[in-house]
């Protein structure tokens, strides 16, 4: 990055701050774009590619979420990048697109009340299960996550 101007160290004042925004310019142009951001977790039971994961209250680990059990359990955190066993860790992606495929293009998804990990486009309706929408097909082979909290249905 030898091409980069570097007005380091910035003086206090508003010449100080324009350095420092033509510096972040410069420098943001050189950095690669990342499809997606997250994180890595342990899991506590075997994860496939793709699962809605959420993490365990008493221990910090990742397991998958469901919209019919505890609000803990209905509190989606992320995606599973890749399948792994228990025991191992996983990154969990928390923001991004996800590569999948059958998808239409504007569905909205939600967590399932019926499979542990999945996410269906047919919210749940039941009382005492929960409504967690986690994204939007952005075209037929691409999610968008976008992972709200749970409501619990009455």
């Amino acid at each position: 990055m030898t091409d980069i101007a570097n007005y380091e160290p910035y003086a206090p004042n508003s010449l100080g701050l324009t350095e420092a925004l033509i510096d972040l310019k410069d420098t943001i142009a050189t950095l690669p774009a990342l499809p997606y951001g997250g994180f890595e977790a342990e899991v506590f039971e075997n994860v496939t590619q793709g699962d809605a994961l959420y993490l365990r209250s008493s221990d910090g680990k990742a397991g998958r979420a469901i919209a019919n059990d505890t609000v803990d359990k209905a509190t989606v955190i992320g995606f599973a990048q890749t399948t792994k066993p228990a025991g191992e860790r996983v990154r969990v992606l928390i923001v991004g697109i996800l590569a999948d495929s059958g998808l239409d293009a504007g569905d909205i998804f939600y967590l399932s009340d019926s499979g542990a990990g999945s996410i269906t486009t047919t919210p749940p309706s039941t009382a005492g299960r929960f409504l967690t929408r986690v994204g939007e097909a952005a075209s037929a082979s691409e999610f968008i996550i976008q992972i709200e909290p749970p409501i619990l249905l009455r």
